[in-house]
């Protein structure tokens, strides 16, 4: 094990009125539980990569150990790797208020990314800029819970953006067309961005698809292709 502990926090559970704590990196905890909880199996390895030392206790801050006993009572077994298992899957790591905010931030920046990605709003029909949802965010008081999946919160933070922003997730298509001189350089990058809906080569050599994608990604594509064809890309919404 190569948890530091003066790095480890504690992971804790509460079983038939007994406590069991193990000491965990924060990281690699979290990381972990949340697999556990949504029924990816994990190898021994994994998690014992995780722990600082292959010890339950009671009440860590004591030393105190949990006895043969009581492990046996709360789980059905002494082997640490079972335990520390169950302890992740179902109780509570403790993180400490500069650990929160980082994982906070982290979860949140993903958040954002993927809303930018996904929505639009459906008025104008144009992708929203990252500041007017997080300004948005902020007014509707959102807090990213940072022991949760980022993915698991994205809803939660629409429904609070709704009220104060047309805004909707949608698939759109848009037709691009590529001149002839940059089709080879581009071709590649085009299938990447969505799911190629038609492909059709002009006369002149020139490249013409339609690609069906998340609304927000319109910008990116734009900007992406304008970049690469200095300016000599076309892209047309097409509607959804």
């Amino acid at each position: 094990m190569t948890v530091s502990l003066d790095k480890a926090v504690v992971a804790r559970l509460t079983r038939f009125s007994h406590h069991f704590e193990i000491l965990v990196d924060p990281d690699g905890a979290v990381g972990v539980a949340d697999k556990l909880r949504h029924g990816q199996p994990l190898g021994p390895d994994e998690v014992r990569a995780i722990c600082a030392v292959d010890t339950v206790f009671t009440h860590w801050s004591d030393g105190k150990k949990a006895s043969r006993e009581d492990l046996l009572k709360g789980f059905e077994t002494d082997e640490f790797v079972r335990i520390a298992t169950r302890i992740l899957a179902e109780g509570e790591v403790q993180l400490t208020i500069e650990q929160r905010k980082k994982m906070a931030e982290a979860k949140h920046k993903k958040l954002v990314e993927t809303i930018l990605r996904n929505a639009w709003n459906p008025q104008t029909k144009t992708p929203i800029p990252r500041e007017r949802i997080e300004r948005a965010l902020e007014e509707a008081k959102f807090r990213t819970d940072p022991l949760r999946r980022a993915e698991e919160q994205v809803e939660e933070a629409m429904k609070k953006l709704r009220p104060l922003m047309p805004i909707a997730f949608d698939i759109v298509k848009v037709a691009i067309r590529v001149p002839s001189e940059h089709t080879g350089q581009v071709y590649g990058v085009v299938r990447t961005m969505g799911e190629m809906k038609q492909e059709e080569w002009q006369p002149d050599g020139s490249l013409v698809v339609v690609l069906e994608m998340p609304a927000g990604m319109q910008t990116e594509v734009y900007d992406r292709l304008n970049s690469m064809t200095h300016g000599k890309v076309t892209v047309k919404l097409l509607g959804k």
